[in-house]
């Protein structure tokens, strides 16, 4: 084999006490105030309260409007991982994405509140929301 050629078929799989923990949702038929689907600048202040609410630690956060009638694509990386966000007022569809790593302290209560206040920022009639472990 290669030197270039990594193989991890024999590898022993390393698992941290305390996975990681990904939350993603897809929230359907949102029924908010339409500064919340457009508007860059009031949607980086809130998800920037909500990360601090939470208790998590923001690091760096970029969010950008497309205008025209678009929507907003933002990102909050946190010492703990991230927040991703994005909004489709055309459809009135938004995606969130909250991942939180477990290295030093259990997270997971942490990313489960900054999720939920973000589903409760969007209130969507059929949100489908997703749960991982991850290593």
């Amino acid at each position: 084999m290669p030197a270039s050629v990594l193989n991890l078929k024999n590898a022993p799989l390393q698992t941290p006490k305390l996975p990681g923990l990904h939350l993603i949702g897809d929230l359907f038929e949102c029924h908010c105030e339409s500064n919340r689907m457009f508007d860059a600048e009031w949607i980086e202040r809130h998800c920037l309260k909500l990360v601090e609410d939470a208790g998590l630690t923001a690091i760096a956060h970029v969010f950008h409007p497309f205008g025209d009638g678009g929507g907003v694509t933002g990102m909050v990386v946190l010492a703990e991982s991230h927040l991703s966000l994005h909004t489709w007022p055309e459809e009135g569809f938004v995606t969130i994405d909250v991942y939180v790593c477990n290295y030093s302290t259990d997270n997971r209560e942490k990313a489960r509140r900054l999720f939920d206040a973000l589903i409760r920022t969007y209130a969507p009639k059929s949100p489908r929301t997703f749960s991982i472990d991850r290593i």
